[in-house]
């Protein structure tokens, strides 16, 4: 017997499908629904950690952006992230035409920062996420690699936890990379004050 291979979901059609209240978290990758393992543990304490740390500078800084509670981001073709942590610009979001009903993110320039907690399907977010985000046009994107999961090709050989910042530049991602005591450099934040130990070591 010939089994029939799924067909290709379009973006509309996972938002439609997407059960609520779900125990799990799903993403669109190419047409292609994938379950998402929940952040648990130190994942879910790194994840934490930054959103506060950032939530703080937005706040002293006073500067126009917000951390929601979820939201989905489109790519630009039929895929669909939900990030362990954005920011969002407050005066930019008015532009996005799926915000106010469906918390969906569509241009890139809507996002100040956006950041990856580093699990065990590594490759999504240093390639796939990665080149997904530079062609939405993502200004900054942080992967937090706290366990040292990556390729050796991102993360260096011997392997060890590392911050990567991409950022942006002529429609291109540069890297910068941070370990140990040293401070996080963030064109979105520049008066962040922390170390990459900080973020790499909480919990």
């Amino acid at each position: 017997m010939i089994q029939a291979v799924p067909k290709p979901i379009t973006f509309d059609e996972f938002i439609d499908w997407y059960p609520e209240n779900s125990e799990h978290r799903y993403e669109l990758h190419d047409g292609t629904i994938v379950e998402m393992p929940k952040p648990t543990g130190k994942h879910s304490q790194v994840a934490g950690f930054i959103s506060g740390e950032l939530f703080l500078e937005i706040r002293q800084a006073k500067l126009p952006y917000f951390i929601p509670k979820e939201c989905v981001v489109k790519a630009i073709d039929e895929s669909g992230y939900e990030p362990d942590v954005i920011v969002l610009d407050q005066q930019a979001i008015a532009q996005e035409p799926r915000w106010e009903r469906e918390s969906i993110i569509t241009k890139g320039e809507s996002v100040r920062l956006l950041v990856e907690v580093v699990s065990t399907n590594w490759r999504d977010d240093y390639l796939t996420k990665l080149a997904d985000y530079e062609e939405l046009g993502i200004p900054e994107y942080w992967v937090i690699d706290y366990a040292a999961l990556g390729g050796r090709r991102f993360i260096g050989n011997p392997k060890q936890p590392t911050l990567s910042i991409y950022t942006l530049v002529e429609g291109e991602y540069q890297v910068s990379q941070f370990r140990g005591d040293d401070r996080i450099v963030s064109a979105a934040f520049p008066e962040l004050d922390l170390t990459a130990k900080a973020v790499l070591s909480v919990g």
